[in-house]
């Protein structure tokens, strides 16, 4: 065989690898959370959403308490999404089709890796960091601060969407 082929093979060989490691890293995202049928935990950040890979056989998700935490469940693609709505635990159950408790997980919402707070006296405020700081709303904030940054968002959104306010 000529170099060229060899390093063809070998280029190939290389990409095949990677592409195998790339494909190994996204089902490791997407692993299950609790599968085993034990109790497990499942962190997700307020506002953000998680995708978790299901057990086979779930027909029913149960959620402990909606307020902290939202499920959509895909049967088609096996997958549920997990959103963060407000800070806490609460517990999600999976069910089989004749009602059996599957598995069940905590759940732990909590605030996200670039987010910050600033305590004035009784009043907080929250900032995103990524990496300049600027204003977020959060559950907690100070009401002033909240009504201000909502307002800034809501005139911002309404310059990208005119006609929807």
């Amino acid at each position: 065989m000529s170099p060229v082929t060899e390093q063809s093979k070998s280029s190939k060989l290389v990409a095949t690898g990677r592409m195998a490691i790339a494909l190994a890293m996204m089902l490791g995202c997407l692993s299950p959370a609790w599968a085993d049928g034990s109790s497990d935990r499942v962190f997700v950040s307020l506002d953000k959403a998680k995708l978790i890979k299901l057990p086979a056989n779930v027909e029913t998700v149960v959620v402990g308490n909606p307020s902290i935490a939202d499920v959509t469940l895909m049967k088609k693609t096996g997958l549920m999404i997990v959103t963060g709505k407000g800070f806490g635990e609460t517990n999600i159950i999976l069910l089989d089709p004749t009602g059996q408790a599957l598995s069940e997980a905590i759940v732990t919402v909590r605030t996200g890796q670039s987010t910050i707070t600033v305590q004035r006296g009784m009043d907080r405020e929250s900032y995103s960091c990524a990496p300049r700081c600027e204003p977020a709303v959060a559950l907690g904030d100070a009401t002033k601060f909240l009504a201000d940054t909502s307002a800034q968002i809501t005139s911002r959104n309404g310059l990208v969407m005119p006609g929807q306010h």
